[in-house]
């Protein structure tokens, strides 16, 4: 007999905003693995505290490295290609085992989660099962009251590591704009909205959904650097009746 493996989208950080079906595998799951850096308790993790039966065997997946070293840095590909095949291994040997295995994801699993590089490595070899959910930029432009689209309009998602240049380039022909992954880029993202000439219209919202949430202008914190759970929203101007 063979488990199954699920991915579970926990939604954007608030527990009242996980799908129903989401609870049920959380609270009936025998073996929970979720990422953290090391040292941290894991935002995934705290999302479930108390929700965890009293026997489920917590399996916590740690980053060899986060923002250490730069993307480019050849090093960086190799320590993770390594540590998602260690953490495969695991889940796998658990999996044919007989046993199943919730793995929590913040968000949705399929939208820049790194549940997808265990997915795409197990995904065929075992039997898996992915659990949809909210997702954090979501809960951030429902945060600024305001709708995101309108009508015909465009929405781009963007990931603030791309170069200034890119960002401009995109942002100049989006309607609605969203930029995730904000932190040390903050500068070169504010600075991008200006040129794409929609730095004005720029909301930058820290923990949406969760405790701690913080709505503001963007021109209001121009010199700060972000917090890892921080999404810039530009809401469309389209079509409306």
């Amino acid at each position: 007999m063979s488990g199954v493996l699920y991915g579970v989208g926990l939604g954007p950080g608030d527990p009242d905003l996980m799908s129903v079906r989401a609870d049920r595998l959380v609270r009936g799951a025998r073996h929970v693995a979720f990422f953290r850096k090391a040292g941290r308790a894991g935002q995934a993790r705290g999302i479930v505290e108390g929700m965890l039966r009293e026997d489920a065997v917590e399996f916590p997946m740690e980053y060899p490295v986060t923002t250490e070293i730069p993307l480019t840095d050849p090093r960086y590909n190799a320590w993770l290609s390594g540590f998602y095949a260690d953490c495969c291994a695991h889940i796998r040997a658990l999996i044919e085992a007989g046993e199943d295995v919730v793995v929590l994801c913040e968000g949705d699993p399929f939208f820049y989660g790194s549940f997808m590089h265990i997915y795409g490595r197990l995904h065929g070899v075992v039997p898996v099962e992915v659990v949809p959910a909210i997702t954090g930029m979501s809960a951030a432009w429902t945060a600024t009251g305001l709708p995101v689209t309108w009508g015909d309009d465009r929405l781009t998602v963007l990931m603030g590591t791309l170069p200034e240049d890119a960002l401009v380039m995109a942002m100049s022909s989006a309607d609605a704009v969203v930029v995730m992954k904000l932190g040390r880029n903050l500068e070169k993202v504010a600075s991008a909205l200006r040129k794409a000439g929609k730095h004005d219209r720029a909301w930058l919202v820290e923990y949406a959904s969760m405790s701690g949430q913080r709505v503001r202008r963007l021109s209001e914190a121009d010199g700060v650097e972000a917090p890892y759970f921080s999404i810039i929203v530009v809401h469309g101007q389209g079509r409306r009746p």
